[in-house]
């Protein structure tokens, strides 16, 4: 099946079949996140989409960078490295969040409530903070590959800078949501 074009763009060729290069992105662990992204759970949520936006930012700036001559390919190593850190905050978001929904269910009577709802977002705050640190330094690395890397490979630098722009702006506004949660916890 083709999409259709709109106006004078050309139709785009649809998926290889069965057995070709690539599966579906459907039939992948991608399509199974989304799922769970769009389900009615309170995670995965918005810190675990921008984890894995800043880490998609991360795997694009790695290839547009060993498609890259002299020292420039040579930050592929870091945008590797960029995306296993911020890979596994995915989870830690949903689970942070998790301890936020449990303190805030204790009694508002329990002796223990305001300083486990306190320590709780605290430690949720911190997260999409770490997000927001590792999509900036993807960005600016995408941005020098942008500029300075292989010019057959710009639009993925590009993207990469624009994908990880959006995962720290996403991030940003999780830490104000949370220090707002903290400031006020009841």
């Amino acid at each position: 099946m083709t999409v259709p074009p709109r106006g004078d763009d050309p139709p785009i060729p649809p998926a290889p079949p069965a057995g070709g290069q690539i599966a579906p992105a459907r039939d992948t662990l991608v399509g199974e996140f989304l799922d769970a992204l769009a389900a009615r759970a309170p995670a995965p949520a918005a810190g675990a989409c921008a984890a894995i936006t800043a880490a998609a930012a991360a795997a694009l700036a790695a290839k547009a960078a060993r498609f890259s001559a002299g020292e420039l390919g040579e930050l592929a190593a870091t945008a590797d490295r960029l995306r296993a850190e911020v890979v596994p905050l995915a989870d830690a978001d949903g689970a942070a969040y998790g301890a936020v929904l449990a303190a805030a269910r204790l009694p508002r009577d329990h002796p223990d409530r305001r300083e486990r709802l306190a320590g709780a977002v605290a430690a949720a705050t911190e997260i999409p903070l770490r997000i927001a640190r590792i999509g900036a330094e993807v960005a600016t690395l995408a941005g020098r590959l942008e500029r300075e890397g292989n010019p057959n490979l710009r639009g993925d630098a590009q993207a990469a800078a624009l994908l990880a722009d959006g995962a720290t702006q996403a991030a940003v506004a999780l830490v104000h949501i949370n220090r707002e949660l903290e400031n006020g916890a009841p």
